[in-house]
């Protein structure tokens, strides 16, 4: 398969760029703050002493106090939206790379952890050399006690007088803080909780250099490094020295004084850590309104539908909340895409949500919990009552870009329909004022059952285009995956559907090819929300030539 210039730079272009910049400037800060340690002359004796340990040690540290910084950014998600949906953020390729946000989040996570492994381990040969080189002529530079104490029979106790410094403890907390996010990325409970350790890992990050070991020079022209000291210890170099006695610039006019650093991190992490925890502030603000549940709707194949009401709340097709119901969790919030959104007419918003999962099957006890076999009936009608739950946002999401295409391509993998069945709802109530002008809309499902989720829906808005005379405005492909499954929905009001639904899994470069054929030259937006499988299927086929010079644009639902 031959890879399009034109369109690789359509969908990778922007976010290589980036990363070469952010790679640029980690190589940068890493490759200036280790010539400083190397030759600046306020760490001649600490460098005579610790050698690469010390360089790797700070150019490491350097990195880790940028990219501890950048992590915090792509994380603030109302400011992303806000950015997304003013005219601040004009152009389609900038709103594009909102959408890689978590991608850079991502990023930065990996590379906080991959250099510190590289800064703990430079630590850890500076703590060798501080006791293999210790200095009789500069007492105050020595970590070590005596000369070899690493190797000596107190090897515990010197071990435990290192790590019971400031910088020891709170390094040891700061790494254990990182292995508990990184392991947990598998199980989303965990990752949840981890995570909110953030705030004690940053903490612990502003205080790490408090008390530090390594020190650097204050008296440089007092006492120019490599300068000729009357009571110098080492009978070699005072022979070197010797020679140049005469020079009164590298005699020495006093003895070397040292200090620990000052703390600079915060300087670094301050800014973003309180942007961030101001968002999350008004994200606490925003989200205590209550939330009323109106309606639940019991789907097929384990879907349930809330539709609820809130004050003020506004959302745009694409976009998606965050739920979070105390009755299951007080600490969790679980990400759904809105399937309706508030209009002038209707104020409730809806989602769907697959029973897959503790969370969901807990929620779902509460939303309708089993009745009792022994309980007596009453003559009495009592209203339900819901559990609380309380929802934070809307967030922007790459759904929000359909109507910002002359062509867009939609593609859904059984619950991942639930993204574009907002756009759907705007299509059928009328929304004005958008750019596009045709939609292919593909969903695949194992279950014909799964459908049924939004048949009502996909069959009114194909009466209204057809009412309307422009039925080629909508283009439905249907597919059933599991053959041995096979149906038909046999009822008459479905029958749009019916006569749209095939067996098999799509042929996804025919499809491709098709739809570039009929839009020749021009930029067809291709959604897609479901498995690994079909994602990678389609963005690799969408940096691949077309014969037909249509420049196929990816974008893949992901909730950061």
């Amino acid at each position: 398969m031959v890879v399009s210039v034109r369109s690789w730079v359509a969908n990778e272009g922007g976010k290589h760029l980036v990363l070469m910049l952010w790679l640029g400037a980690n190589t940068w800060l890493f490759v200036k703050t280790f010539l400083l340690y190397s030759t600046g002359q306020q760490y001649y004796y600490l460098y005579k002493m610790l050698g690469l340990g010390l360089c790797i040690s700070r150019a490491s540290a350097s990195v880790l106090n940028l990219n501890c910084s950048l992590v915090l950014l792509p994380m603030c998600r109302s400011l992303l939206t806000f950015f997304r949906g003013t005219h601040t953020v004009s152009s389609r390729k900038t709103r594009r790379l909102l959408d890689k946000s978590k991608t850079f989040h991502v990023a930065c996570g990996v590379a906080i952890c991959i250099f510190s492994v590289v800064h703990v381990s430079a630590h850890l040969a500076n703590v060798v050399n501080f006791s293999v080189s210790f200095s009789d002529d500069f007492p105050a530079l020595n970590l070590a006690r005596y000369r070899g104490e690493m190797f000596s029979l107190r090897l515990p106790c010197s071990l435990i007088g290192c790590f019971s410094s400031v910088p020891g403890v709170t390094g040891v907390l700061l790494v254990l803080i990182l292995f508990l996010m990184f392991t947990s990325a598998s199980n989303y409970e965990i990752f949840w909780y981890t995570h909110n350790l953030f705030i004690v890992f940053y903490i612990i990050l502003m205080v790490h250099m408090v008390g530090g070991a390594l020190k650097y020079q204050t008296n440089i022209m007092a006492h120019p490094p490599g300068c000729f000291r009357m009571n110098q210890s080492s009978s070699a170099e005072q022979g070197e020295e010797l020679k140049q006695h005469e020079d009164g610039e590298r005699r020495c006019r006093e003895e070397a004084h040292f200090q620990p650093h000052y703390p600079q991190t915060w300087l670094w992490v301050s800014a973003p850590l309180c942007l961030y925890c101001a968002e999350r502030f008004y994200r606490y603000i925003r989200s205590s309104d209550p939330v009323t549940i109106v309606t639940i709707i019991k789907h097929p194949c384990d879907v349930m539908e809330l539709r609820m009401l809130k004050k003020n709340f506004q959302a745009r097709p694409g976009q998606y909340i965050l739920l979070n119901c105390p009755g299951v969790s007080s600490f969790e919030n679980h990400p759904f895409t809105l399937t309706t959104c508030p209009t002038e007419n209707k104020e409730t918003f809806g989602i769907h949500l697959r029973v897959v999962g503790d969370w969901t099957e807990r929620f779902t006890q509460l939303l309708l919990p089993q009745p009792k076999i022994d309980v007596e009936v009453l003559p009495v009608v009592q209203q339900r009552r819901y559990p609380k739950v309380y929802v934070d946002g809307p967030f922007g999401s790459p759904s929000e870009e359909v109507f910002n295409y002359d062509v867009s391509l939609c593609v859904a993998g059984g619950i991942g329909v639930t993204p574009f069945a907002c756009v759907l709802h705007a299509l059928l109530d009328g929304w004005t004022g958008f750019r596009l002008q045709r939609l292919y809309f593909v969903w695949v499902c194992r279950e014909l059952q799964s459908f049924y989720w939004f048949a009502e829906l996909l069959c009114a808005l194909h009466h209204k285009l057809w009412q309307e005379n422009r039925p080629d405005y909508f283009n439905l492909k249907l597919y059933i995956s599991q053959e041995d499954r096979l149906q038909s929905m046999s009822e008459e009001k479905y029958g749009p559907l019916a006569s749209r639904l095939q067996v098999g899994r799509p042929r996804w470069k025919l499809l491709l090819d098709e739809i570039g054929r009929a839009n020749k030259q021009k930029r067809v937006g291709v959604f897609c929300c479901g498995p690994k499988g079909i994602s990678r299927t389609l963005h690799r086929l969408c940096n691949s030539a077309c014969s037909s010079g249509t420049t196929f644009e990816f974008n893949k639902e992901s909730f950061s």
